[in-house]
């Protein structure tokens, strides 16, 4: 970025996403020599937020020298064709997992704007006429070229990603490729400073991958907190799955589980398959039907079979982990449609997570309306989607246009969740930096009270110390610190 009268005097924050929701992760670093973008993603859920993918960006696309990505979930890498459609030309910096999800992630939420796109045009609900899609799988393909991967693990040296900001990856441990952001700062300013943005953080628990990588000592963080408000169940996730799947198969029932297509799809199958091995569950048929979900297991695959740093040791030489003994992938629609006609216990896991879209409509628009049957929701429930409805107790959810009775039996599942809770995630923002930052942002929450208009853009010197929360953009713009929240 030439330096310009709008330079900032110091380097600042600005935050155009995850703030006062849990999506839509975009965080702007500016300063009087560069413009970098941390996160690029989709607003998901409630239809106000969805509706934010299509307001202007706060800045010009064009005027970004480079991106960050801290994993490949579309809330998080989702807007990058949006921002490539519209200017932005510079280098995507990630891991290599983080590229390799994306090629499969990204090209496919292209294809689904424009099935929506044409699906509205079809049934004349739009009040655009014609309707356009957000993007293409055209422009996703085209965005894909400029992902540029960064070498990580022990002794990585930082890459220099635009003028005065370099960048060191270190492992988050929440899918395959996730890593937490570690931008070294230096303008004309002053510095060096050092800003840490954490990335969704997984647990330690998570049977595949290596917990997050400490992280360096810093003079800002932005700590993600969906779940920073409170502790994971420590009930046992696994043996309450195999209940379940007993309980169904013992009413001649089918459970369906609508299950993000990366990772959550792979954290499933191989508690299936360990289930299966100790007889705790009957070794029943196992329908994985979703495309993308195929792909990324691939990846999982190569992954293990590679031996990648993330990948915990003691699961590599094991085997297929991630096939329970009758697995079944389904890619065509036609092997999709007929798994409606099965009336002998099994189980399919289908796209998308949230059930706002995909196969999984399909699958529980045909097994709601019967008891036997049972939803397994494993993992987080946004605001605002069918399985946050199911998990409320609805009695009948909407579905391909009509509405559904609920009689099977729901079951959640919270433990199979892959986000850090409250502790990790102040371990993260104050105890792994040494003696703290000096200032710690806390991004991805809702907001508790709605947000006051005004304020600028934080500055990355310091000053204040304490927890934020960071505030909504669309109400705000550029955000100025909050009081410490109590605990």
């Amino acid at each position: 970025m030439q330096p310009n009268s709008h330079a900032p005097s110091a380097p600042t924050l600005t935050f155009a996403g995850a703030a006062g929701t849990v999506t839509g992760s975009r965080f702007l670093v500016e300063t009087d020599r560069a413009r970098v973008l941390v996160d690029c993603g989709l607003f998901q859920g409630l239809k106000e937020l969805r509706l934010r993918n299509w307001e202007p960006f706060p800045v010009d696309p064009a005027s970004i020298d480079a991106v960050v990505l801290t994993h490949a979930h579309v809330d998080h890498s989702g807007y990058l064709p949006g921002l490539g459609a519209n200017g932005f030309a510079g280098r995507i910096h990630c891991s290599e997992g983080t590229a390799a999800l994306c090629r499969i992630v990204l090209p496919d939420s292209g294809h689904l704007q424009e099935e929506e796109a044409a699906y509205a045009n079809r049934k004349g609900y739009s009040k655009h006429h014609p309707a356009k899609p957000l993007y293409t799988e055209a422009d996703a393909h085209a965005v894909l070229r400029q992902l540029s991967v960064v070498p990580g693990g022990p002794g990585a040296a930082p890459v220099e990603i635009a003028e005065g900001i370099t960048l060191e990856l270190r492992r988050a441990g929440h899918i395959l490729g996730a890593c937490s952001a570690v931008l070294r700062i230096t303008d004309g300013t002053g510095g060096p400073r050092t800003l840490v943005v954490s990335g969704d953080l997984g647990r330690r628990e998570h049977p595949v991958l290596r917990g997050p990588e400490p992280l360096p000592a810093a003079d800002t963080v932005l700590v993600e907190s969906t779940y920073g408000d409170r502790d994971h169940d420590g009930g046992d996730g696994p043996a309450v799955l195999a209940e379940a799947i007993n309980a169904t198969a013992r009413r001649g029932g089918v459970v369906v589980i609508p299950s993000f297509a990366v990772d959550r799809t792979e954290v499933l199958l191989y508690h299936l398959r360990r289930l299966v091995a100790d007889g705790a569950v009957a070794d029943l048929p196992v329908y994985v039907d979703s495309p993308m979900a195929l792909s990324a297991l691939e990846v999982y695959r190569r992954a293990v079979r590679e031996r990648w740093p993330e990948i915990r040791p003691e699961v590599v030489g094991r085997g297929d982990l991630f096939d329970p003994g009758q697995l079944h992938e389904v890619r065509d629609v036609e092997a999709s449609k007929r798994l409606h006609g099965q009336r002998y216990p099994s189980i399919i896991i289908s796209a998308s997570g949230m059930a706002t879209g995909g196969r999984v409509l399909h699958h529980l628009a045909h097994r709601l309306g019967d008891r036997r049957n049972t939803v397994i929701l494993a993992g987080y429930q946004a605001a605002g989607t069918r399985r946050r409805r199911l998990l409320d107790g609805d009695h009948q959810l909407k579905l391909l246009g009509r509405y559904v009775p609920v009689r099977a039996e729901v079951v959640d599942l919270p433990a199979f969740s892959v986000h850090a809770d409250r502790g990790a995630a102040r371990l993260a923002g104050h105890r792994a930096v040494g003696a703290g930052p000096r200032s710690t942002w806390c991004t991805a929450r809702r907001a508790a009270a709605p947000a006051r208009p005004g304020g600028g853009a934080p500055r990355l010197d310091g000053g204040g110390g304490g927890a934020r929360r960071a505030r909504p953009p669309r109400l705000i713009g550029r955000n100025r610190r909050r009081s410490p929240r109590r605990s």
